[in-house]
This record gives structure tokens, sequence and C-alpha cells, in this order.
């Protein structure tokens, strides 16, 4: 005899209702890698309730502090200053170095110069498709003989990487709301888009910045122990 029990298999397939009664339909939105998750109403007809998930970043205040005192770093102005039309340092990639800084999980005031550096070159090697105005960052950090000191660089990129959990990938969403955050930062305003190739200067060799200091126990230029992050 067939039982009168409703198959099992049915039995989750209804919509649950809420406390108020009406049955949920749940849609979901991509979210970005280390923002939280809250659901909120899309619609209501009817009986019927619509949930959308709704993704709230992960930067913090501090992490807009630091990233705005690190921008009064001397290297990093002159670097900012010499990256004339923007290829390197436009406002969507100095926007990727404040979200790469919530994820990497240290205090504000650990971030440092070298932190600022190895986060743009992450930005660029998921955004850009030329690698050869990044070499500039070297030569900032190092000076003009530089290539002792680009596997330490690397290295200590790599693990930032790892700090961050793998998650590189920034939306344009994102990037939007932490240029809202403040609006009037001056980096900002450096919009690629606006500049004309024809009238931007090509760029110039990268001034020596430090050099041989570098070889020094703790490097008085990249302001950390060498091999540590």
């Amino acid at each position: 005899m067939a039982s009168c029990e409703p198959s099992s298999q049915f039995e989750n397939q209804s919509p649950q209702p809420t406390c108020s009664g009406y049955p949920l339909e749940e849609t979901e939105e991509e979210t970005a890698p280390g923002a939280r998750d809250i659901w909120v109403v899309e619609t209501l007809c009817g009986l019927k309730m619509k949930l959308k998930r709704q993704r709230v970043s992960s930067v913090l205040p501090e992490h807009h502090e630091a990233f705005t005192r690190l921008l009064e770093d001397p290297v990093i102005k002159r670097f900012l200053a010499w990256d004339t039309n923007l290829r390197v340092s436009d406002k969507y990639l100095l926007s990727m170095v404040i979200a790469y800084f919530s994820r990497a999980g240290l205090f504000a005031w650990q971030y440092q110069r070298i932190h600022f550096f190895l986060a743009l070159y992450l930005a660029l090697d998921m955004e850009e498709n030329y690698h050869a105005p990044k070499q500039a960052i070297f030569s900032f950090l190092y000076g003009e003989n530089n290539c002792s000191q680009r596997p330490l660089f690397h290295k200590l990129r790599f693990q930032f990487f790892c700090s961050m959990g793998w998650r590189a990938r920034v939306s344009p969403e994102e990037c939007e709301e932490i240029q809202a955050f403040d609006p009037d930062l001056w980096v900002w305003g450096r919009d690629r888009t606006l500049i004309s190739e024809t009238t931007v200067p090509k760029y110039t060799s990268p001034p020596p910045v430090c050099g041989p200091v570098c070889q020094k126990e703790r490097c008085e230029n990249c302001q950390l122990p060498h091999g540590f992050l």
C-alpha cells in the first residue's frame, strides 16, 4: 500500500514563511571578496516578498586614514608626481590599494611605504596588460641598481597577497564606494580618461632614491627589515 505521507523530496521545496507570514524568494548578487552580506527587501508584491543579497564593504575608516597618511610619504609623493599620464597610479588603481589594505589584516599604523607599493603592484598585475611602467616602482624603492632587490620585493608581494587570502579582484563599484568616502581627496582627481595622449609628456627615467642603503639590516627607504612583512 502506498503511504499517505508526503514524499520527503518535496518537503523543502515550498517557500518558507517569514514572521510576517510572507513566503520568500531569494536572489543573489555577486559579492566582492572580503565583503559582508546582508539581506534587504527588494520587492513586496501581494503575498510574495523578494530578497536580495547586498554587499557591505569591509573597508574601514582606518584603512582610508592609513592610505591618506602614506600620501605624505616623500617617495610616494615623487612617484605620483612622476606618473604624469597616470598609467600606474590612476584613481581606480589607488582605490584598489585601500581595498587591499582592508584585506591584508594589518593594523592601520603598520602600513608603510613598502605596503603601498606592494598593493599597487598587485593592482597593476590585476588590471593592466603592460608591465614596463610598473618597473619604475623598483627605481623609486631601491634606486637605479635595483636588480638584487627585486627577488625580495616579489617575496614580500607573495606574502602580502597570501595575507589577503588571495583575494585580488576589486569591482568598479567598490572602487567608487571607496572614493566616495572622501570625495575631496586630491588623488581621486587622477582620472586617466581625461588625459589626452598627445599632450602628456613621455615617461622620464625615475630619479634615484636610495640604492646601497637597502643593503643595511633595516632598509631606511623601505622602512622594513629585509624579509619581514
